[in-house]
């Protein structure tokens, strides 16, 4: 492996949407390399991909993984980060164009955990040499979703032909995970109660990058979504920004809840996925998310790997 990747897309990432199924294949082999590779320390064949760079992170929702991922993912590759105070983000003290225009000047990229996916849409606008990278918005979690199509292909090799059900709300995380897997052949199974269902546009744009065989269906029946799949998936059922909600939607979604009863609807070497963090006895029982089925834990590591490759292929 080179010592840094060739570019692979545009300037920016803000969607999973803003790869091809062949960039997103060349970053996750990437991916896997760096994560073999991560234990030569400063000797790695990447370790200098961003030296002399600095990157910026700008935070208006609290984190742990993605923080602490990006942070580390930047420190080695040799880059610098500059931690920048989440009001900066809110586009009052100067306009968000304002800020992009400046930090161009010093940094080569901008990560940016923030509500809605206008903001960082408008960073990457604004600033023509700044790379921006969406590591969550209300609509979008690219970021979290090549973590997952990494933990898929290291739990299944070839994912084509596979099937994973979604159980629970249709999110930011339902949207991006949506999108890689149809990239990578996988047909989704998305369970979810009315009135929390991804919109219809958001499937149509995921069938457009999938290759033919691949499906996406829609099940009322959180049962009848696992029957036979390959992984179930969810996520907690009262994203931020939502919390005065929290109340009626325990009572929405009590009924997918992924329990041990449901997981048995899956196949017998079924996988069991969630982004984290987790609200065990809600969306997930603690015998499930705790069992050998289980790979939460590969996902909450595969985000330093992916992030990684992310970087030093987009970052120059």
């Amino acid at each position: 492996m080179a010592a840094s990747a060739p570019p692979i897309f545009g300037k920016d990432f803000l969607s999973i949407l803003d790869l091809s199924p062949g960039d997103l294949d060349r970053l996750l082999v990437l991916a896997a390399q760096m994560k073999a590779d991560r234990g030569l320390r400063r000797q790695a064949p990447t370790a200098a991909a961003l030296a002399g760079l600095h990157v910026a992170l700008l935070f208006e929702k609290p984190s742990l993984r993605t923080r602490s991922t990006f942070e580390i993912a930047i420190r080695e590759l040799g880059g610098d980060t500059l931690h920048l105070a989440a009001a900066l983000a809110e586009g009052i003290r100067e306009p968000l164009e304002d800020v992009a225009l400046n930090l161009e000047r010093w940094v080569s990229g901008l990560v940016i955990r923030t509500f809605g996916q206008r903001k960082a849409a408008t960073f990457a606008a604004a600033g023509r040499s700044l790379h921006v990278i969406n590591a969550l918005t209300d609509e979008e979690h690219p970021c979290q979703a090549l973590a997952d199509a990494l933990t898929l292909r290291e739990s299944w090799g070839d994912c084509r032909g596979r099937r994973l059900a979604f159980v629970g709300d249709g999110n930011n995380v339902a949207t991006s995970l949506l999108q890689a897997a149809c990239m990578l052949g996988v047909t989704v199974h998305l369970a979810s109660p009315a009135g929390y269902q991804l919109p219809e546009h958001v499937l149509d744009a995921a069938r457009n990058v999938a290759p033919k065989g691949t499906g996406v269906q829609r099940f009322d029946d959180p049962g009848r979504a696992v029957d036979g799949v390959d992984a179930v998936y969810t996520d907690v059922w009262t994203s931020m920004g939502v919390e005065a909600e929290a109340g009626k939607r325990r009572q929405v979604f009590a009924p997918y809840q992924v329990n041990a009863a449901l997981m048995a609807r899956a196949k017998p070497a079924a996988i069991f996925m969630h982004c984290l963090p987790a609200h065990r006895g809600e969306e997930v029982t603690s015998e499930v998310i705790d069992s050998q089925a289980s790979v939460v834990l590969d996902q909450a590591e595969n985000r330093l790997h992916t992030q990684k490759a992310l970087l030093a292929m987009l970052i120059r």
